[in-house]
């Protein structure tokens, strides 16, 4: 999944004719703490809900500002682990995506990135999941792998939770198949530490809601 695959159909771009109000009101509307400022197809920055607050006269156009305006975007074919990287570290809401000439192509919010991750991790597709916890000098996927298919299965997604300040992590594990109890059988048998098996639709759907908070928190947004 690449950037001009997941741009919004619903989020405005703001015009430096637009006054701080009217942004203010948009950011309400579409639950989003930042939007571009665009003129023509030249992406010029993002404000936040922050630089407006600071403005002496919102109600006034925000061209009439001096706006120390950031530039983030991505370009229309990076990848959605990329752009996940770039609201990660900057914090953001939502990333303008910019085509090969730097024109501006729309946006790309955090809610609809976190409807793709679920697609792209398999987490809505039927089946089982496993969550082992080891040290990091542990891990082998291939290992993981082979005890995996030694029990006519196949893993979906994989998904890796690291502890700050520990050498150790959690791997998820979604699987092609509900019935678990082999799986964790042989699992146990190479010691490795099973820290949750989800078999029922239910606590499955738990644990997505889990992982995806996990995100959330990871993105602090």
């Amino acid at each position: 999944m690449i950037a001009k695959e997941m741009l919004s159909d619903v989020i405005p771009a703001l015009k430096t004719s637009d006054t701080g109000i009217t942004a203010l009101n948009w950011m309400d509307i579409f639950k989003v703490s930042h939007l571009p400022i665009v003129n023509d197809e030249e992406f010029l920055g993002l404000i936040s809900e922050n630089d407006i607050y600071d403005l002496n006269m919102p109600e006034e156009p925000l061209g009439n500002h001096q706006l120390s305006l950031l530039r983030p975007y991505v370009t229309e074919d990076q990848h959605v682990f990329e752009i996940m990287e770039v609201l990660s570290r900057l914090k953001l809401s939502l990333v303008p995506v910019l085509d090969y000439e730097k024109n501006y192509l729309g946006v790309i919010t955090l809610m609809e990135l976190m409807h793709y991750f679920a697609e792209l991790s398999a987490m809505r597709h039927k089946g089982g999941i496993v969550v082992l916890e080891m040290n990091h000098n542990d891990y082998s996927m291939t290992q993981i792998s082979q005890i995996v298919e030694g029990n006519d299965a196949k893993i979906l997604a994989a998904f890796i939770t690291t502890h700050p300040n520990s050498t150790q992590m959690e791997l998820t594990l979604k699987l092609n198949i509900t019935d678990l109890t082999s799986i964790k059988q042989t699992f146990s048998r190479y010691n490795y530490n099973i820290v949750g098996a989800y078999m029922k639709q239910d606590d499955e759907t738990d644990l997505i809601n889990d992982r995806l908070n996990f995100l959330f928190r990871f993105l602090d947004i």
